[in-house]
């Protein structure tokens, strides 16, 4: 995307002695474009921009969701501040998570100007034609629009209040501590293949009686496998069952602080 179209002419360069690597280096480009056709007929460049855009623009939308999920009754993950939501036209009581949904619909409009372009470009013949100068208004509207919607979805992230008992309940009736009480049983000699069996039928009993796998007590684990002992609550505890994890790109705190303080560095330079 940084080479310099400076000099290509109108499509075979020119006859004048002009210093295209110098031009390029003047303009902070990496280099000339090494094919003067090339550099008037395609619009790549731009193609790759709104292809990162529409990148960036899925990923939000997709937090988007995540948001709008947490933020419903059913979840109660989080509450958002009164600055980037609105209230409803009927409902006085209700708050709508209006920046999140904004966000995720304006992804269709960057999603549009790289399909617009894309389709604009598909059946032109070398070298420049004016259907080109379609390329500038869908391109600037995508930069404004992932500009807006990142400055917003930050402030967004920046006042959202997190509702973290709330998530941490639900994290327990999901029973996503399981495959650690399996991982519990392997370290005490029992193959994983049974642990599977059991921690299965641990959790089809707890769901038999409205309860999850930190409520269980001993003599109730024992009934399932003499291999459990007291050690089976830390084992299962959700902080441990995280903090356990500590690859790279696991949840792991001391994998997340390393990756938070590479990304710090990243952003510096």
């Amino acid at each position: 995307m940084n080479l310099c179209p400076l000099g290509a002419g109108a499509l075979a360069g020119t006859t004048y002695p002009l210093d295209r690597s110098y031009t390029a280096s003047l303009l902070g480009f990496d280099g000339p474009t090494l094919n003067s056709m090339d550099s008037v007929s395609d619009r790549d460049y731009l193609i790759e921009l709104l292809s990162a855009l529409s990148v960036i623009m899925m990923h939000l939308s997709r937090f988007s969701e995540e948001i709008i999920l947490w933020n419903s009754n059913e979840y109660q993950f989080i509450e958002l501040d009164d600055a980037y939501s609105t209230g409803s036209s009927l409902m006085p009581q209700k708050k709508n998570p209006d920046i999140a949904e904004l966000v995720r619909g304006k992804t269709g409009r960057v999603y549009g100007a790289l399909l617009s372009l894309l389709t604009t470009m598909k059946g032109l013949p070398l070298a420049y034609n004016k259907d080109m100068q379609e390329d500038k208004e869908v391109t600037f509207d995508a930069i404004d629009t992932v500009k807006g919607c990142l400055t917003l979805f930050t402030g967004m992230l920046s006042t959202m209040k997190i509702h973290k008992h709330t998530m941490e309940s639900s994290a327990k009736n999901g029973f996503t501590n399981a495959t650690d009480a399996a991982d519990y049983l392997v370290g005490k000699g029992v193959p994983f293949r049974d642990a599977h069996g059991i921690i299965g039928q641990l959790v089809l009993y707890c769901i038999d009686h409205s309860t999850v796998l930190e409520e269980l007590s001993l003599e109730e684990f024992q009934k399932f496998s003499p291999a459990f002992q007291a050690d089976i609550y830390d084992a299962i505890r959700l902080t441990t069952c995280v903090n356990k994890r500590n690859t790279i790109g696991a949840p792991g705190l001391e994998a997340m602080q390393k990756v938070i303080a590479w990304n710090e560095e990243y952003l510096k330079e």
